[in-house]
């Protein structure tokens, strides 16, 4: 089976989430230091086997305090689990621009199952020869899955933090390797 592998292009790339605060708003926080590879058979990218991990002290929210907050061990317990990860097991497609992945998240040494829905962007040889290839990524998870319950109730009995997190990625890959014999 002839094999392609495929890079994420950091700087066209970007993984987001946002959660509720107070119930009336919400925060969003990004990661600056992440990492993605593909793997698929030929240029099918329904075969993709994904991989994907995330620097947790490389998170911000635009505001230092709560970051530190974030890496302490009331969230991501960054000193314990200093990196949160993704692994496909199924690249599903839905129609021909939209697919749904399914693999595993492990963050703070908890591991849980999800999917994802992917918006597919498209497959083009840029200006200097190099195959890309874009998605968009949405999806959303329960923080209390992964052992997150800071803040749930306030004193005047409201919740401090949403449960649902949403996550937003947007990545672009590059072709590394032309197909091989594996």
């Amino acid at each position: 089976m002839a094999t392609t592998k495929w890079a994420l292009d950091p700087t066209h790339s970007e993984i987001q989430f946002k959660v509720k605060h107070l119930m009336i708003s919400k925060v969003t926080g990004q990661f600056g230091k992440f990492d993605a590879s593909v793997e698929t058979e030929g240029n099918d990218l329904s075969t993709a086997k994904i991989k994907f991990s995330a620097d947790v002290d490389s998170i911000s929210t635009n505001n230092e305090q709560r970051d530190v907050h974030l890496k302490n061990s009331d969230f991501f317990d960054a000193e314990n689990h200093p990196q949160l990860s993704f692994v496909s097991n199924k690249l599903e497609k839905v129609d021909e621009e939209n697919y749904k992945l399914h693999g595993t998240l492990t963050m703070r040494g908890t591991s849980k199952d999800i999917t994802l829905d992917v918006e597919f962007g498209g497959l083009i040889t840029d200006p200097w020869g190099n195959t890309r290839t874009g998605f968009t990524i949405n999806g959303k998870i329960n923080r209390q899955d992964y052992g997150v319950s800071f803040g749930m109730v306030t004193e005047t009995g409201g919740l401090l933090l949403g449960n649902d997190v949403a996550i937003h990625a947007q990545a672009e890959f590059v072709k590394i390797s032309e197909p091989v014999l594996a």
